[in-house]
């Protein structure tokens, strides 16, 4: 595997399973549900816990085969494979596979969409199109490179908030620092291109998401805060030198502070496209 390829800003904490475990196909992936058909087989890059990998295996059917996997070994895929099995879900499989070498760890095998959600943000910035490249030669032709990606700089909020700018501008310095491209969303095209996609063979669109009932507040801001004080990007965001200690204290009482507003409001861009491979 090479070294260095994927610095995963958040890690996988609790505050950041307890995310990723929200996501579903329709609140994360509704752009691609039209296109998955029975008896398909998916590949799930980047599957975290597998909740969206798991509603993919539901909608294929019992003849169609989901992958998910994840660059590394550990508790998140147990925790995928506890959570297919307490489903009762078996046309699925978890596995450890790195995004850059796909066509090395399938050996031929091919899927009929190929499908990321939240990663390329993390990876390497100057080898995104090199992930992509490497997604379209396992997908089959006539299939589907699918890729979803949130982009921080377009976040909004309110009220409106100098501790809420000094978050959203911190979190960027530090996945740039980690080599990432924490605006991946409107980069995807360009991305696509880079990878060889033609343009007529590349349909976009945006999704949301967004957080304003008290339940929803607590839970956004609650789960912020405590990435900022306990997940990887402390660990990272100190390392780097961007930060200090009283920062990010600083930063996790104001998620805390506007998660008590009542007029608060959250919204968050995703980029989304479908890539068609000849």
């Amino acid at each position: 595997m090479p070294e260095n390829t994927v610095i995963y800003t958040h890690g996988h904490h609790e505050s950041v399973l307890r995310s990723h475990s929200w996501r579903t196909a329709q609140n994360s992936a509704s752009y691609l549900l039209p296109y998955i058909k029975p008896n398909m087989h998916i590949l799930d890059v980047g599957c975290g816990p597998g909740t969206i990998t798991l509603d993919f295996a539901t909608l294929v059917g019992p003849t169609g085969h989901i992958t998910g996997i994840e660059p590394s070994p550990g508790d998140v895929l147990v925790q995928a494979r506890e959570t297919a099995a307490s489903r009762g879900i078996t046309n699925v499989e978890f596995k450890v596979g790195d995004i850059f070498e796909l066509e090395k760890i399938f050996e031929g095998r091919k899927f009929d969409i190929v499908h990321v959600h939240q990663v390329l943000q993390h990876i390497d910035r100057e080898r995104v199109s090199e992930a992509l490249i490497q997604m379209k030669a396992v997908t089959k032709p006539g299939g589907i490179v699918a890729v979803r990606e949130t982009d921080f700089a377009a976040m909004t909020w309110f009220p409106a908030s100098g501790g809420m700018t000094e978050w959203v501008d911190t979190y960027q310095l530090v996945a740039r620092a980690n080599g990432g491209e924490p605006n991946a969303g409107r980069r995807l095209v360009s991305w696509a291109l880079g990878a060889g996609f033609a343009r007529d063979k590349i349909t976009t669109s945006a999704g949301t998401w967004c957080f304003s009932t008290p339940e929803e507040r607590e839970w956004w801001s609650s789960l912020w805060a405590d990435r900022t004080l306990s997940s990887n990007f402390k660990t990272t965001a100190l390392k780097s030198g961007l930060v200090d200690e009283d920062k990010l204290s600083r930063i996790a009482d104001t998620w805390t502070e506007w998660g008590k507003s009542e007029d608060g409001w959250f919204a968050i861009l995703n980029g989304e496209i479908i890539c068609r491979v000849d």
